[in-house]
């Protein structure tokens, strides 16, 4: 079990500052190269996709306005647009949103980049918090970085089925051991450029219960991250916001957070909903996947929503 100073010390020992350049802001994400990609699209045997994420509700989630207009051509101002057609057409109508979203949190599921978190003021790569803007965001490390997609090989650990128990309880930690027995059972291993997906078996609370209020929850211990590091680990996701809490480290509130992304550069993916990924991969004896995830292309920002698909 590492100390308080051992989990300290991993923003040093576990860093990737400089490991692809001064200039890089991808991160672990530079591990999934083409080969990587390639070997993903093999992982595809059985044609089926399966969503990792969970529905965005309205209104707890998303703030919405809907606009529907059955004819376009009663709409205001519809006589000043400059298309002909848009008068004389009287069969087609439309609707459009707006929509107001935080996708930060502990419901929605999303893509963190490493512009998300500062450590004494300094984000992955050595750049300062100075560079993040209220105006115009981040221009260090936001998640248009990953523009062309991540798409790579996925894991999934379940660690809930490992330990059999229906979830994990808050506050418990996955470690190491747990990762490594998982992929015994399993019959995977991670390799170089993978993602892996951590199942607690929250959520299936969530679909049984709702969502538990606080901020106690199952998940990663800081324990990982040096193991995420040896295997080179592109991206991890969980079925909660990552991170055992409490944490277990008194100056540390979120050590998995803190180190993956300002440290290593490490991507995380927030909240998924694995309970539909672990029924297949159950059905088909086949724990690897292609996973593909395409953040939104908003400039500036320290992440995005995101519907990550695995396919088997």
């Amino acid at each position: 079990m590492p100390t308080q100073d051992d989990v300290l010390g991993y923003f040093s020992t576990l860093s990737n500052w400089g490991r692809w350049g001064d200039d890089d802001e991808l991160g672990t994400l530079n591990h999934i190269t083409d080969d990587v990609r390639l070997a993903a699209a093999r992982a595809v045997r059985h044609g089926r996709s399966v969503s990792c994420a969970w529905e965005v509700a309205v209104p707890e989630d998303m703030e919405r306005s809907t606009t529907t207009c059955p004819c376009a051509a009663d709409m205001p101002g519809a006589e000043n647009m400059p298309v002909p057609g848009f008068h004389a057409d009287r069969r087609w109508g439309f609707s459009s949103e707006r929509l107001g979203v935080t996708f930060h949190g502990n419901t929605l599921t999303h893509v963190d980049s490493p512009c998300h978190i500062f450590w004494d003021g300094t984000m992955y790569n050595g750049r300062s918090h100075s560079l993040v803007d209220a105006a115009t965001g981040s221009a260090w490390a936001a998640v248009t970085a990953a523009a062309n997609g991540i798409i790579t090989r996925g894991v999934l650990l379940d660690i809930a089925r490992v330990r059999d128990v229906p979830w994990l309880e808050p506050g418990q930690g996955v470690f190491p051991d747990d990762l490594e027995e998982a992929e015994r059972r399993q019959g995977v291993r991670v390799r170089s450029g993978d993602a892996v997906l951590l199942r607690t078996g929250y959520g299936r609370v969530r679909h049984e219960a709702g969502a538990a209020s606080g901020f106690t929850q199952a998940g990663w211990h800081a324990s990982c991250l040096p193991w995420l590091h040896e295997r080179e680990v592109a991206l991890i996701g969980a079925d909660t916001p990552q991170d055992v809490q409490p944490s277990g480290y008194e100056d540390v509130l979120m050590p998995v957070h803190a180190v993956s992304l300002v440290a290593m550069g490490l991507w995380l993916l927030d909240n998924c909903d694995l309970e539909v990924c672990a029924t297949t991969a159950a059905e088909l004896g086949q724990w690897d996947f292609q996973l593909a995830v395409a953040p939104v292309r908003f400039a500036g920002t320290s992440g995005s929503p995101v519907n990550p698909i695995a396919t088997f």
